[in-house]
Formats: C-alpha cells, structure tokens, sequence
C-alpha cells in the first residue's frame, strides 16, 4: 500500500513538473493566442465544467475567438468564430489535418485502423477514396432509395400504432431504431433494429455504450502519462463494447465469405460486398480490419447524430407552433396531403431545409467537432498555435455567435431562405459536419435521412407533449458527451391530422 501511494505522489510531482516545464517554454519562446491563467498539474481543466461548449463559448466571450488552455498536459487551441474556423481547416488546413486521438479511442487498436482517426496517411486516403466513390456518392445514394423508403414507411407505422392509442413515443429512440435499421440493411442487407430481435438489443447496447464512454472526460487525456494506468477504467469498458461489436461484424463478414462461396458474387448486393469485392480486386489497399473498424465508426457516429438531430428538430418545431404550422402547410401544397415525401421533393421544400439547417447551426450534434492536431507552428491572427497543440472548433460557440447572426439563441429558420448557405463544410458560419478533408463522409446520407424522417413525421401527424405539459415549458437542457443530446428525451403523443 506504501509503495502504491509512493508511485502515486511520484506521478503527480513528474505530471507537475513536466506540466509546470512545458507550459512555461512554450509561453516564453513563442506567442501563444490569450487564455485564462492555469493552475499547477491541472491547467484549466475546472474551467470546463459539466458543458464545455457552453464554458468554452463564455471563455472566449472574454479572452477571444483563438484561445489557450492548459488542459493538464496538453496545451489546447480553442476556436469560437467562423473567420479563424477557416483559417485552421481550410487556409492551413495541411499543418491541422492530424487528429488528437483520445485515449479510449485506441481500445482495441480503433483508432489505429479508424478512418476518423487516422493521420492522413496512404490507409487513411484508402478509406476516404472508398466512402467518396463507392459508398456515398448520389449514384449509389440514390440507387438505395428504396430502403430509405421502406424504412420511412416502418417508422410511420410504428408512430401510427402510437397515436391509434393515444400513447406517447420517445422521439429520440424511434429517430435511433430507424436510422439503425436502414443502415444495417444498406450495409449487411439484415436489420438490427428490430425491437424483437435480442441480437439487436445487444447491439444496441452496444452503441449507445461506446457514446456513452468516448463521451466522458477522461484523465488519460489530460495527463498522457496515466494512460497505461487506464485509472477510470473507460479504455477497459471501451475495449469490451469494441471487441463484441467487432465479434459481430466478423460473424456477418463469415457468413457473407460463406454465401459467396456457394453463390458467387457478381454483383454486389450492399455495401459489405461492394467492400468484400475491393479487398479481393486489390484495387485499393484496404483490409478486413479497416472494413470492421470503418462498420464501428458508421454505426456509432451515423445512428447518435443522426437521432439526436431529428429529436432537436422535433423539440424546437413543437416549441414554434407557428414554425410547425408553415412546414406543414409547404408539405400539404408542395406533396400533396396524405402523400409520402420522397427524396425528390426535398428540393422544392426550401421551409423544411431551412429547419434542418437551423436545428444544425443552434444544435451542433458534435458540439466540439473531432479534435485536431497541429502539425507545426503555425501563425494565426498574430500568434502561434504550436506543433503538437490539439485545436478544438467550438461548432456550437460558432452557430450562436452574436457578430454573425441576428437573435442567435432563437429558432427561426426563416433566416435561411434566400440566404446561400449550407452546412456541407463550404459555409464555416455553420459547421456541424466540420470542413475541408476530414469533414464527416457521411454527411450525404445523414441529410437524406433527416430531410425523410422529419417531414414524415411533420406531414402525417400533429403532436403535443406527454402529461399535458406546455410547450414554453419545455426542459431545454442539454447534456455534453461526444454528441450533443437532450437533457431530457422527447416524449409526445402523435395526433392525427
């Protein structure tokens, strides 16, 4: 126990040191942006509280858009406006294109063989070559119309049974098993969001459990010396949830292997062939492991995002009546009333974009973005953001800045019509998907889906709120993890129109 105890305080004097040393160099050989004064071994780590968004965002209302930290070790750049937003990932986007790789990340070598987390390298530009020209292009969108379709139709059924009862849903969860089914079967042509299903329970679980530990603030982070410690145990409990997911996908990538030794496999009838197909043509230099890893990343970012987005855009609409009204009235006079909208009307629906896009600058679902790393110092706005800093965009701080939008903290997605701006990484006033190269490659698809999934909802039924509950009074908290979530799930009662 001594000993023990001996080994902890002689930790904690090496992170002081180190830290003290480090901190000290750097701000006297070179000029780092304005931040709030750290204190010794833990920096600024108090400053971020429960929400960092929200600390980060007041932080810089007082030290400015580019900001220091010391968070424990790591010296951290943080970015609050879109003006420096483009200067770090489109201007000098080369010397910030690297990721910070957060110590639950590495579980199971994840973020070895992850495209989201790769540097850029030859594997990485592999995988990025394969999600631009084989997964996600609108050739191979629109081809999988249909299964967007069927599953639009499940969630309407399942929301119909619910108002024929008069019972509320969880929207939130419902957004889930939806955005869950479709991608199974667009990926394994099975679906794993049957409610029925105890495989898709588990793996549901499984899901929400990776969010839930790559979420919490971890020490491993701060203090890169404690990592082989792993003190809070999260790397441990990410290593469980990764290694039983990468167990299934390993189970339906054999029975896959299987079905093509018998049958062939001539055309690829989901994205695991049309994976399976470039392994075997050697055309690009991908491997078993990447494909399993790249399965991680798309159902744990692509279902949690997509979901909470949709349950936001619900939140807000119930909370504008007048704002729900005008969606349903476009839908009524664009679609026809009693009519399913398809992926070909979004175009001519400029109400029902300019609610995604204003749930999305007010609701980052990634409110952080993915950490960057630079590469180099580099000189911004008159400082230097030193070579080994991890730089942090505060997306949600961006969408609600007071010098680019009118009533920030209001929903009003009327400010978009007429306005040409959209949230494909092009306009950094709104950057829920990030921007440049590591802009998520899945933002295609998570756009199709909730432009379907909530105009359906909006254009079948009206809704009002569980226990009778006022819509002025509704809780709108939010609480931090990797995505951005409510507070309180959304819980209403469909009624028919």
């Amino acid at each position: 126990m001594v000993m023990i105890l001996s080994c902890m305080l002689w930790l904690l004097f090496t992170c002081i040191l180190v830290t003290s040393l480090q901190f000290l160099r750097k701000a006297i050989s070179i000029k780092l942006p304005p931040g709030p004064t750290p204190f010794p071994i833990i920096g600024n780590l108090l400053k971020l509280g429960d929400n960092p968004h929200r600390s980060l965002a007041n932080l810089a209302k007082i030290h400015g858009p580019l900001m220091t930290l010391q968070l424990g070790q790591v010296t951290t750049i943080v970015i609050s406006s879109s003006t420096i937003a483009k200067e770090i990932l489109k201007n000098h986007e080369l010397s910030f294109c690297n990721r910070t790789v957060p110590d639950a990340i590495l579980a199971k070598h994840h973020g070895e063989f992850a495209m989201a987390w790769l540097p850029v390298s030859t594997a990485w530009r592999s995988l990025r070559k394969i999600s631009n020209s084989y997964i996600f292009t609108p050739q191979k969108l629109d081809a999988n119309q249909y299964l967007r379709r069927q599953k639009i139709q499940q969630l309407l059924a399942h929301v119909q049974e619910s108002c024929d009862a008069g019972k509320a849903i969880d929207v939130g969860q419902a957004a889930f098993n939806t955005t869950l089914n479709l991608l199974s079967k667009t990926v394994f042509s099975v679906d794993l969001g049957d409610p029925s299903s105890e495989f898709a329970r588990e793996f549901k679980k499984l899901v929400w459990g990776i969010m839930e530990e790559a979420g919490k603030p971890n020490l491993g982070d701060y203090f890169p010396i404690l990592r082989k410690i792993d003190l809070q145990g999260i790397r441990r409990r990410m290593g469980v949830h990764f290694g039983k997911m990468l167990e299934m996908f390993d189970n339906l990538i054999d029975q896959r292997l299987k079905q093509r030794q018998l049958h062939g496999s001539d055309q690829p009838k989901d994205m695991l062939d049309t994976l399976l197909n470039i392994i075997e043509d050697k055309s690009e230099e991908i491997n078993r492991d990447q494909i399993k890893h790249l399965f991680i990343d798309l159902f744990a970012a692509g279902t949690d995002t997509t979901s909470s987005t949709l349950e936001w855009a619900m939140t807000e609409l119930i909370r504008n009546p007048k704002t729900l009204s005008k969606a349903r009235l476009e839908l009524e006079q664009t679609i026809g009333k009693g009519n399913q909208i398809e992926e070909s009307d979004v175009s001519r629906l400029p109400y029902l974009q300019a609610i995604v896009k204003e749930t999305l600058r007010l609701h980052s679902p990634i409110p952080l973005l993915l950490p960057h790393k630079s590469s180099s110092n580099v000189e911004i706005c008159g400082y230097i953001v030193p070579e080994g800093a991890q730089v942090l965009v505060n997306a949600w701080a961006i969408g609600r800045d007071g010098t680019t939008w009118d009533n920030p903290d209001s929903f009003v997605p009327e400010r978009f019509l007429g306005l040409d701006v959209d949230v494909k990484g092009r306009n950094f006033e709104v950057i829920p998907f990030g921007a440049g190269r590591r802009i998520c490659p899945g933002l295609p698809l998570a756009m199709r889906m909730l432009y379907l999934m909530l105009g359906t909802l909006i254009h079948s039924f009206d809704w009002k709120l569980e226990g009778g509950l006022k819509p002025e009074k509704m809780d709108m908290d939010d609480k931090f993890g990797i995505t951005l979530q409510r507070a309180q799930p959304l819980r209403a009662i469909p009624v028919a129109l």
